[in-house]
């Protein structure tokens, strides 16, 4: 089984989650970034983004603002996905279907709620069952990245027990923790979205990709 993030590894929406993210956060009277936003924020679900942005670089540790300016955020993303031309990355159509052509399970997991990543998915025009075979969302969990939960909870789904059978792939160091945290056998960064190389490598990923085809002959070489 190999689990793939979304936003910036296998969905292509030009970081929109991340600068509405900013925008929400600093309405309420900040200025970051988005280097500052996607250094800190990337992968998390987005409450919990939101509160670890407020926590480093502003030391507020006040709940309901955090509460406040995700309401904010996801009205705005709602919007934002609603105008936007949501595209697969480079090549993710083509993995996904070589995978499938191995009987390696292909599952998405995601730091957005359940809505958020449905909507995507929709908007790719994938199917459960078709171009992946399952989808855990921070929704369906209680404790998110870089806990292991999500991976757990898809392995539970498939009866696989021993988690050195999973790959896990993402552009940020925090989903690199949590395939770590799950024990997983193979972790992969990839540079097609939040964090840069340095970040990535910051998690020590078993192999760091440019390009989603990349993970084929890294998978064939340690089967």
């Amino acid at each position: 089984m190999v689990v793939f993030d979304m936003a910036g590894t296998t969905v292509n929406e030009n970081n929109v989650v991340y600068k509405t993210l900013q925008k929400a956060i600093n309405e309420a009277g900040f200025h970051f970034t988005l280097d500052e936003v996607l250094a800190e924020g990337a992968g998390k679900e987005k409450l919990q983004a939101i509160k670890s942005i407020l926590k480093l670089y502003a030391q507020n540790d006040d709940d309901k603002l955090a509460g406040n300016i995700y309401t904010h955020f996801i009205k705005y993303l709602a919007i934002a996905y609603d105008e936007l031309d949501v595209l697969p990355n480079d090549n993710a159509e083509n993995l996904f279907k070589a995978l499938k052509e191995k009987n390696i399970l292909v599952v998405l997991n995601t730091g957005y709620n359940f809505e958020t990543a449905q909507s995507l998915i929709s908007k790719l025009g994938w199917k459960k069952g078709k171009e992946f075979d399952d989808l855990i969302t921070a929704t369906d969990v209680k404790n998110n990245r870089p806990h292991p939960d999500m991976i757990l909870l898809a392995m539970k789904h498939f009866n696989i027990i021993n988690s050195a059978e999973v790959a896990k792939v993402g552009d940020s160091s925090i989903d690199i923790e949590e395939g770590k945290n799950a024990g997983c056998g193979l972790t992969f960064g990839i540079t097609t979205g939040a964090h840069t190389i340095k970040q990535l490598q910051s998690a020590k990923p078993d192999y760091i990709i440019n390009n989603l085809i990349e993970l084929l002959p890294l998978l064939d070489s340690t089967e």
